[in-house]
C-alpha cells in the first residue's frame, strides 16, 4: 500500500511540474491602461447623496469597486463624522454626528472612464463641483477634514498632562494613558460629565502642558 501511495505522489508531483506558468503577454490595451492609471494622481472628491443615504451610498460604492475591480482607482470612502456634546435625559453625553449630511468623501484616481460607475451608484446623486463635474478638495480642506494623517513631532509620553485644543472637547485638560504612534491616536483621561472619562484624540489635537 505504501508503495502505491509513493507512485501516486510521484505522479502528482510530475503533473505539478508540467503545469505551465501564465506567461501570456499583456495586450497593448492592458499596457496602455496601466500606464494611464499610473499617470493619474489620487485626490479627494466630495459626492452628494440622497438625504439619509450616506451609509447606503458608501456601502454601494464599495460594492461597485469590488464588482468592477476598481481597487486601483478608488482607495478610500469616508462619511465625515464629528464628536458633539449633547444633553439627554438631563445628562451630557458625547455622541458622533455626521459632519456633512448628504455627502461622502472618496479618494480616487479620477478620469471620465469611471464617471458612470460612480454617479450611477444607488444613493449617490453626483460629484460636487462646477456643473456637477468632479472638483478635488484643496489641501487645506483635506487637512481640515482630517482625511489624511498629519505627521506631528511627538514630544508627548504616557503620564503627561495635556490640553485638547480642537473638537468638541476643546480646552479640556487630561492625562495621557496610552499612545499609538502608528495611528497617531492618544488615549486621554479627562474630567467630563462629573466623572473621569477616557477619550481617544489625534496627537495633533492635544498640546502638552509644561510643569
Amino acid at each position: 500500500m505504501e508503495e502505491k501511495d509513493t507512485i501516486i505522489n510521484e505522479e502528482v508531483e510530475e503533473v505539478k511540474e508540467e503545469v505551465p506558468q501564465d506567461t501570456t503577454p499583456k495586450s497593448d490595451d492592458e499596457v496602455a491602461y496601466k500606464e494611464f492609471v499610473d499617470s493619474l494622481e489620487a485626490k479627494w472628491y466630495a459626492l452628494h447623496t440622497l438625504s439619509g443615504y450616506e451609509n447606503v451610498a458608501k456601502e454601494n460604492l464599495e460594492t461597485v469597486v469590488e464588482k468592477f475591480n476598481l481597487q486601483d482607482r478608488i482607495f478610500d470612502i469616508v462619511i465625515p463624522m464629528e464628536d458633539v456634546v449633547e444633553e439627554k435625559k438631563g445628562k451630557k453625553v458625547l455622541v458622533q454626528h455626521k459632519a456633512m449630511p448628504c455627502y461622502i468623501l472618496t479618494k480616487m484616481k479620477y478620469a471620465d472612464d469611471i464617471w458612470h460607475n460612480v454617479t450611477r451608484t444607488r444613493g449617490i446623486t453626483g460629484f460636487v463641483g462646477p456643473n456637477g463635474r468632479p472638483w478635488p478638495l484643496t489641501e487645506e480642506e483635506v487637512i481640515k477634514l482630517r482625511l489624511e494623517k498629519i505627521k506631528v513631532e511627538v514630544n508627548i509620553a504616557v503620564g503627561d498632562k495635556v490640553e485638547i485644543i480642537e473638537g468638541a472637547l476643546n480646552s479640556m485638560i487630561g492625562e495621557v494613558t496610552a499612545l499609538n504612534l502608528e495611528t497617531g491616536i492618544a488615549t486621554v483621561n479627562v474630567e467630563m460629565f462629573g466623572r473621569e472619562t477616557s477619550v481617544e484624540v489625534e496627537l495633533s489635537q492635544i498640546h502638552k502642558i509644561n510643569g
